[in-house]
């Protein structure tokens, strides 16, 4: 529960409809979850996400290009070191790729560190002629089959909380420690050399390593070659986690929700009067929308009204969502209607 500006304040979501939320059958056992997760620290800081606008900003106007990879969903048992760094080498390995190629800063996005929900179809699965809530994700409730792995517990949220701050700690380690350092390029391929697309890679690593030799004969500083700038994201779907992981910037007295830098709403849950959007027009950090083919440009004008009125540049970014067959017919409709 917040308001962004005490003269104009916004509505809080829990007034708007809420779709694809748990049904939580003790609400004492939420409240006390959602409590300890305001009194914990932020998973990523102010300056960060700040950091993270600017460089939307940047890709907006043409002059960079974002590059977002990871899994549709996140599981707590593949939660481990080398899946973390395997995800991270391959963006960095994409990223090399398409900043060597077209000579444009990359703005490297991982769908990790939170991507712990998944929105559903139906309430229910039925097997079996047996009936019980749906899979919604390793942070609601368990992927078995059975009444008591699919019960919505709240303190699997304290859990992806947990799993997500170590994961940013990993990748913090790698991308500022040197693993990320251009002149390794080579060394991200050990264990891969019978993958024909790493031997393709490979070739092109001789390229950029042949480059990096030349820049060091002439004299180039590499120190900031050593690290990269690695940012976060995940949808934001469950509400009672993301509400409770707002925070208030001490400097600026901004709101942001620490759980991510990048946070986006689904094709689902995309109402411009629904609770997501409330969230979400009310923290300062960047927001993607997935638009699917049956998006209107008077749906896409009533979401840049919410959640970017004043125009912001890297403040608000549409995802499509509508496949090879259907993009050529149902893309240009928007883009007219955002151009006007």
């Amino acid at each position: 529960m917040y308001e962004t500006d005490a003269a104009t304040p916004t509505p809080s979501w829990r007034e708007r409809p809420a779709p694809q939320q748990p049904s939580y059958p003790d609400r004492g056992a939420l409240e006390a979850v959602t409590s300890d997760l305001r009194s914990r620290p932020p998973l990523v800081f102010a300056g960060e996400v700040d950091s993270l606008r600017r460089a939307m900003a940047a890709a907006s106007e043409g002059r960079a290009f974002v590059l977002m990879g990871g899994d549709c969903a996140e599981s707590f048992q593949d939660n481990t070191a080398d899946n973390i760094r395997l995800k991270l080498q391959t963006i960095l390995q994409m990223a090399a790729v398409l900043t060597y190629g077209a000579s444009t800063p990359v703005i490297k996005i991982g769908r990790m560190a939170g991507q712990y929900a998944k929105p559903r179809s139906t309430d229910t699965e039925t097997r079996d002629g047996v009936t019980l809530p749906s899979y919604r994700g390793d942070s609601v409730n368990d992927h078995a089959f059975t009444a008591e792995a699919r019960v919505p517990d709240p303190q699997r949220m304290l859990d992806a909380y947990l799993r997500a701050g170590t994961t940013l700690n990993l990748i913090r380690s790698f991308t500022m420690g040197g693993y990320a350092d251009l002149r390794e390029v080579h060394s991200w391929n050990r264990g891969f050399t019978d993958n024909p697309a790493y031997s393709r890679f490979e070739s092109f690593a001789g390229e950029i390593d042949r480059a990096m030799r030349f820049m060091e004969a002439a004299g180039v500083d590499f120190d900031a070659l050593r690290q990269v700038d690695f940012y976060a994201a995940h949808e934001a779907l469950l509400l009672e986690y993301e509400d409770a992981m707002i925070r208030q910037d001490s400097r600026s007295g901004r709101l942001y929700d620490t759980s991510a830098h990048l946070l986006w709403i689904g094709e689902r849950t995309r109402g411009p009067r629904d609770a997501h959007v409330a969230l979400l027009a009310g923290v300062h950090n960047p927001v993607g929308v997935k638009i699917g083919p049956s998006t209107t440009g008077d749906e896409v004008r009533a979401l840049m009204d919410e959640l970017n009125p004043d125009g912001d540049p890297g403040r608000l970014t549409l995802i499509t969502r509508m496949g090879s067959g259907r993009i050529r017919e149902a893309l240009p409709p928007i883009v007219e209607a955002v151009k006007a």
